[in-house]
């Protein structure tokens, strides 16, 4: 099979010509009735995802010391920085008191963010880490008085819990082009390094996350400054924020959020590079979104990543409670298939375009496409989409394929692991109507491959997701 990619498939209209689907018995006429729901076997359970604070308490920062871990979060319930603490990543007790009673004199208290509901000053995303065994500083994102925009101060103190006492003056201020919101660390080799947004989205400028070395006592910028990656793919709407930086092998992963914050079209996602600086590669889908995880988390964003008790990796993030009036926060197991992260919980979404196919084509779709590419033309016995798939644990889990059908109800014939696995049924949606087919399937631990071949009638394929 050949391996086919396409990486100018969102360019100028000139290379549309090398996606268009070869003739086949699929028509290019439109239909869009009612959508189908599918699903043609019994779904597996999804794991139970639920939040461990479930109340108020969004852009959810984690610190570990000693046995015990430290959450901090946006202001809320007439607090600057909510705190709570727990033993297990799980269980959380949220305490009471202010973890940053007052702000810098920088900052103007009274401002208010009707976006973020009644009691949002603009106190956001607190970043808290040691530099000494009674030595702690926060940074923090409030509304700046002299430029009446957003930007992050530093504030300091002798315990994990505080109460944390702001420096007078701001750490990054850059109004020019927006402002500067959600500050996060990441130290290596000795230095430590601030990240952040420029907060381009409130003034129509691009939104940039950057990268600057700072002191030792994280109190002041010094060296270049970096930009690293900025909004540029449809998911993303108009902005990227709330960077996290990991590092996984040789391999730097930059964790961010992106589109409204405000509604389930928030969304969490990655970027990999093989030096601190970049160039950083997004990933060609997210990795945490609503759908991902099937309505049970709405707008999953503002992440951390930690190393709990037990060695493992989790993400902890806020999402909206159903009724969208607080967000909570969970926390989930992070796997890693080398340097691609792993939800548990999760949909791991596989673009059909990205897939090896034989005797098929890709073409550019309408109608609400995964990434705008398709693969169609699947109307010969020897065609096939292979997409090669990886899971962190061997088991059933839910196979969930994207299609459109505008002939008759139809299938693919489904081999995994080079095993006939009977088929993938599909109803008549109509072309360009995308829907999901939902069934079981048996996978290995690490790499599988899931084959689709021809079977009755004509069927084009989006995107699979396997949860």
């Amino acid at each position: 099979m050949r391996r086919h990619r396409f990486p100018a498939r969102f360019g100028a209209a000139a290379g549309l010509a090398s996606f268009l689907l070869a003739a086949s018995a699929a028509p290019t006429a439109a239909v869009t009735p009612e959508p189908v729901a599918v699903q043609q076997a019994a779904p597996v359970a999804a794991p139970d995802i639920a939040p461990v604070i479930d109340q108020n308490f969004a852009d959810p920062d984690v610190l570990k010391v000693g046995r015990t871990y430290y959450a901090y979060a946006t202001n809320s319930d007439g607090r600057n920085i909510k705190w709570a603490t727990s033993t297990d990543l799980v269980s959380w007790t949220v305490q009471g008191g202010d973890a940053l009673p007052t702000l810098g004199a920088w900052a103007d208290p009274s401002w208010s963010f009707p976006p973020g509901g009644p009691g949002d000053h603009g106190v956001w995303a607190p970043e808290v880490f040691a530099t000494g065994p009674k030595s702690f500083v926060m940074w923090y994102t409030a509304h700046d008085r002299a430029s009446g925009q957003q930007c992050i101060g530093a504030a300091t103190a002798t315990s994990p819990g505080g109460p944390f006492v702001p420096k007078d003056t701001s750490l990054v201020c850059t109004p020019e082009i927006g402002g500067a919101i959600d500050a996060s660390s990441y130290t290596e080799g000795g230095r430590r390094y601030i990240l952040w947004k420029n907060d381009g989205n409130c003034c129509r400028q691009d939104t940039w996350l950057r990268l600057q070395q700072v002191s030792s006592d994280g109190l002041r910028r010094t060296g270049a400054e970096t930009p690293l990656i900025k909004q540029n793919k449809p998911f993303e709407g108009t902005l990227v924020e709330a960077p996290t930086l990991w590092k996984r092998g040789g391999t730097y992963v930059l964790f961010y959020s992106a589109n409204f914050f405000g509604n389930g079209s928030y969304v969490s996602s990655y970027a990999t590079a093989t030096s601190l600086r970049g160039p950083y590669t997004k990933a060609e889908s997210p990795l945490m979104t609503t759908d991902a995880f099937a309505g049970a988390v709405r707008g999953p964003g503002g992440q951390d990543i930690v190393t709990g008790p037990d060695g493992r990796d989790r993400i902890v993030f806020h999402g909206w409670n159903p009724g969208f009036t607080y967000r909570a926060v969970y926390s989930q197991r992070l796997d890693w298939q080398g340097s691609r992260p792993v939800v548990a919980g999760a949909k791991i979404r596989y673009e059909a375009e990205d897939a090896n196919f034989t005797r098929a084509n890709a073409r550019y779709a309408a109608g609400g496409a995964s990434n705008g590419v398709v693969v169609g033309g699947i109307d010969f016995a020897d065609s096939t989409v292979t997409f090669t798939v990886h899971v962190p644990r061997a088991g059933e889990y839910r196979l969930h394929t994207r299609f459109a059908n505008g002939s008759d109800p139809a299938t693919h014939t489904l081999t995994v692991n080079n095993t006939a696995a009977g088929t993938v049924d599909y109803p008549v949606t109509g072309w360009d109507n995308w829907q999901t087919s939902e069934r079981a399937v048996t996978l290995k631990a690490g790499t599988n491959t899931v084959s689709y071949g021809k079977g009755a009638a004509f069927v084009e394929l989006d995107a699979i997701d396997i949860a």
